[in-house]
């Protein structure tokens, strides 16, 4: 085989995995924020559970999912805070 043979063939691979590559970006952003969206709404839902039996409940709408799922345990215990001392 020829070098041009062999370095068209290296070029058409490398824009071949540009163009292919290029949408999995957003395609991985939007799977990680559905799973951290539905983290968001087991934390909620944990805490509604166990929260109950001492009167608290948080309710589960897009706004405190969004708020738990990317803060975490944090996120929770800031919308308990709320809840508690603002809410109530």
């Amino acid at each position: 085989m020829s070098s041009t043979v062999v370095i068209s063939i290296m070029v058409a691979l490398i824009v071949l995995l540009l163009i292919v590559g290029a949408p999995a970006k957003p395609m991985r952003f939007i799977a990680h924020s559905t799973v951290k969206l539905g983290i968001g709404i087991l934390f909620l839902f944990f805490f509604n559970v166990f929260g109950g039996a001492i009167g608290l409940h948080i309710p589960i709408n897009l706004f405190t999912t969004v708020v738990s799922g990317f803060l975490g345990l944090f996120g929770v215990a800031s919308l308990a805070a709320i809840q508690l001392f603002i809410i109530s």
